[in-house]
């Protein structure tokens, strides 16, 4: 079985780390695993296990004749059985099935983001899905919404898994020890680092000693121009610090003493999974699939979306008791251990590779 993952970059992301962790595990499965990235490298392609082989296409644009011909050479020199598309790649392995090669297509979506598509970006998309063997999502809702109104052939449900491998020691973060909240989320709007950013402005009005790191990609936009607006004009310099794109995400979090998402849409996020690894407590939006990962009140606190004073409350609450903060973090890791195994997951998705090459 030769399979080739479709990932837009290697830079450090939710589902980039996701189509990594999957491609390393079903390469110690004895399978053929390829991975190409698109479009642009990045910090993640370090991590790449040794027996997967690799591909940069080098995309520069949406119709790159150049790149669609040199993977499509690939794929027949490679005798590849299933091309596996994350999130955006679903194009270009719509591509290839125009230009003529015989490949099974999985699409894996991985973000919320998608159910709010109109126009032509939900026409071409209705359009590849006839394409599809299978399209993967990471939660219930994305799965019913991809029965409803796309066309694939079959759907599956499958949570996300996270692995948190051991990475060079880099970031150092700022701040009073053991007074750290942290947010692993790149600075786009359906992630409303603006709602935390109000949120933590109350919390610092009655805990002024805590600070807040935000890790994540700067796409350099309007959105990412406001947070950063956000946090000058409110005079939070001091307390709030944004690292970017990290590749050392274990070390990160076990500086942290709270991890937060205040999503306004997600899917599964592996940032909730890479936290419980981390046995962090949480505070969460209930948006996605968060609210099966996250016990309210047991593993952290859940609070409606694009409230911040929600948000700052609990985000208080659970600073000041030191019994609830290890008791969450020892909750959440046990949940995440036992319901979000990489074993488990490797299993599921080698069982719908067979299913589409039966078909």
């Amino acid at each position: 079985m030769r399979v080739l993952h479709l990932i837009d970059s290697l830079q450090v992301g939710g589902a980039e780390s996701i189509a990594l962790n999957l491609v390393n595990a079903l390469a110690d499965e004895d399978l053929d695993i390829h991975l190409c990235a698109t479009r642009k490298e990045g910090d993640l392609k370090n991590n790449l296990n040794n027996k997967v082989k690799y591909l940069f296409l080098n995309r520069k644009k949406t119709l790159d004749l150049t790149a669609f011909f040199k993977l499509k050479k690939y794929l027949k020199q490679n005798q590849i059985d299933i091309i596996h598309a994350h999130s955006t790649s679903s194009f270009i392995a719509f591509m290839m099935i125009l230009m003529g090669c015989n490949c099974k297509v999985i699409w894996h979506n991985h973000t919320g983001a998608y159910t709010v598509l109109k126009g032509i970006k939900l026409w071409v998309l209705k359009l590849s899905s006839f394409y599809f063997d299978a399209i993967i999502s990471v939660n219930k809702d994305l799965n019913s919404w991809a029965e409803k109104k796309l066309t694939a052939k079959n759907n599956y449900y499958l949570p996300n898994f996270a692995s948190l491998d051991n990475q060079q020691k880099i970031t150092i973060l700022c701040g009073a020890s053991q007074k750290i909240i942290v947010c692993l989320a790149g600075l786009r709007a359906e992630k409303d680092h603006l709602n935390l950013l109000r949120a933590f402005k109350i919390v610092l009005q009655e805990l002024p000693d805590w600070s807040l790191h935000l890790v994540g990609k700067d796409y350099d936009d309007l959105y990412a121009q406001q947070v950063k607006d956000y946090i000058k004009i409110e005079h939070l310099m001091d307390k709030v610090f944004l690292l970017g794109i990290c590749s050392d995400i274990k070390h990160i979090l076990s500086q942290t003493t709270i991890g937060v998402l205040s999503s306004k849409s997600e899917g599964l996020p592996i940032a909730l999974l890479e936290y419980g690894l981390a046995k962090l407590p949480v505070v969460c939006t209930d948006v996605g699939e968060c609210s099966s990962v996250i016990t309210h009140n047991f593993s952290g606190y859940m609070v409606p979306p694009q409230n911040p004073n929600e948000l700052a409350f609990y985000l208080s609450k659970l600073a000041k008791s030191k019994e609830d903060l290890v008791r969450f973090g020892e909750n959440l890791y046990l949940n995440i251990k036992e319901n979000y195994s990489k074993e488990k997951a490797i299993k599921s998705v080698i069982k719908i590779y067979q299913r589409c090459l039966q078909t």
